[in-house]
């Protein structure tokens, strides 16, 4: 299956946005190269590597929009979306060594690089980093919707930690699960914009919820990719959340048609310490065998239905459509 199948002609990924956006983003990579800098050299190298990894920067992008959006003409935004940035960073390079993750945006993780000590403290600096980009924003409520989007973001992960090798996992805890630990961080990028802006309660509730089903989308997206990219495309192994154990939504689509030996199977796999090559292989076909990734692309479409549609309250403009088809980009990506 390809994902990126028949998109409804869309441009290079955030190619509008970006054009759209430009001189705020320059601003916010400015932010980001200076505040990197330390007297502790590996902080310098570490954050330095994993900066210019090639993201997408779609959560500071999405903070810069959605404030333009809503007619905001200061400066404040750049700093915020630094924070966000700086933030999202800090939870990556934890993530990796939870994980154990190997290749992230087609390069080496940082934790293989540089080691784990290094690349947990170094997540810490940027966390602190982020915060203090944030504090600079001069919006305590901003601060507050941060401040509870990161703890909500390590709750997320815990809730995913305890749910490893269920087969039991459910479609509503999983989405619980991605909600926390990825969607989050989208809907206080898009709220953010508003509140920054002084828009109206309803203009802050459109672009909360923008954030919010656009982060489910792409998380979906990622689940069903790590399955189905080609792992030049993807920037990371494929199968990895397989091996790690992570029952994402097209094993619980599977599952949930298997008979009653290939729940075995299914059980047999996830029951063990590490997964072979075989065992991925072994999923691989009973996944294509019920049609998982395209069952879950169907979800991933829904939820970037709702996305689109939480922007309608909008005037039209050139940062609305843009907007819209970072929706598309999301659901058609293959990367």
């Amino acid at each position: 299956m390809t994902i990126g199948c028949s998109p409804p002609a869309l441009h290079t990924p955030h190619s509008a946005l970006h054009t759209l956006l430009s001189a705020d983003m320059l601003t916010v990579d400015k932010l980001i190269s200076e505040r990197i800098e330390s007297k502790a050299e590996l902080i310098s190298k570490l954050a330095g590597y994993i900066m210019a990894a090639g993201g997408k920067r779609l959560r500071p992008l999405l903070a810069l929009a959605s404030a333009r959006l809503c007619g905001y003409t200061g400066t404040g935004h750049c700093l915020i979306a630094a924070g966000i940035e700086f933030l999202h960073t800090a939870t990556l390079l934890h993530d990796d060594v939870v994980d154990g993750g190997v290749l992230r945006r087609g390069k080496l993780c940082a934790n293989v690089v540089f080691g784990n000590k290094a690349s947990v403290l170094v997540g810490d600096f940027l966390f602190s980093k982020s915060f203090d980009l944030l504090i600079k924003g001069n919006s305590v409520r901003v601060l507050e919707i941060l401040a509870e989007t990161a703890s909500v973001i390590a709750e997320g992960e815990i809730l995913q930690l305890e749910a490893s090798s269920s087969i039991e996992l459910t479609k509503a805890r999983y989405l619980e699960i991605i909600q926390s630990k990825t969607a989050e961080l989208f809907s206080a990028a898009c709220q953010i914009g508003a509140i920054i802006s002084e828009a109206g309660k309803e203009q802050e509730e459109a672009l909360r919820e923008y954030g919010l089903n656009l982060g489910i989308a792409f998380q979906i997206i990622d689940d069903i990719l790590d399955y189905e990219a080609e792992e030049g495309a993807f920037g990371k192994k494929t199968g990895h959340d397989f091996m790690e154990g992570k029952i994402t939504l097209p094993v619980i689509l599977a599952v949930k048609q298997s008979s009653d030996s290939e729940m075995t199977s299914w059980q047999e796999m996830f029951s063990k310490e590490e997964r072979s090559e075989e065992d991925l292989s072994n999923a691989l076909v009973l996944l294509k065998k019920y049609k998982a990734a395209e069952a879950s692309l169907e979800y991933a479409k829904h939820y970037g239905e709702l996305a689109k549609q939480a922007l309608n309250i909008f005037k039209d403009s050139p940062m609305k459509e843009a907007l819209i088809k970072i929706a598309d980009d999301t659901v058609y990506r293959n990367f």
